[in-house]
């Protein structure tokens, strides 16, 4: 799935953000939180600042790293886009976290998403995601 961010009266081959392979890890009874996952491709320089959805009452972007011999995640403030190059959000790495969930997330069904973004200039853009719902990461091809 690919989705693109048009900007204003720019047509779709001039997109500013192409979102390929999103989607969420599917959540169990109980679970609060999950991970949202995806490849963001920047027509030209942009940060990634906050993600929004109506499905958790918290969404932030995270980053997971070693620290000494532990494994350590944080949300961080922004994750840069370099014009032309995939960043992959992943598990693992750098990624959304959806918290404090308001229903649980069930395979099969979508979630809204809302990124975030902000040019080199300063203006904030926002992309509307559809994220499909997944027990494990869908097969590449």
């Amino acid at each position: 799935m690919t989705l693109m961010l048009a900007a204003g009266a720019m047509q779709a081959q001039e997109a500013a953000v192409r979102v390929d392979g999103a989607w969420a890890r599917a959540s169990v009874q109980g679970q609060s939180g999950t991970g949202a996952f995806m490849t963001l491709t920047a027509r030209e320089p942009l940060t990634l600042v906050g993600v929004s959805t109506p499905v958790a009452g918290v969404a932030e972007l995270h980053e997971m790293k070693m620290e000494g011999d532990v494994m350590k995640m944080r949300a961080i403030e922004g994750l840069a886009l370099p014009g032309g190059r995939p960043v992959e959000l992943k598990p693992g790495g750098h990624h959304l976290m959806l918290m404090e969930l308001k229903m649980p997330l069930k395979p099969d069904t979508r979630v809204p998403v809302t990124l975030h973004l902000r040019d080199a200039k300063g203006a904030l853009r926002k992309l509307e995601v559809s994220v499909p719902v997944a027990v494990r990461a869908p097969h590449k091809h």
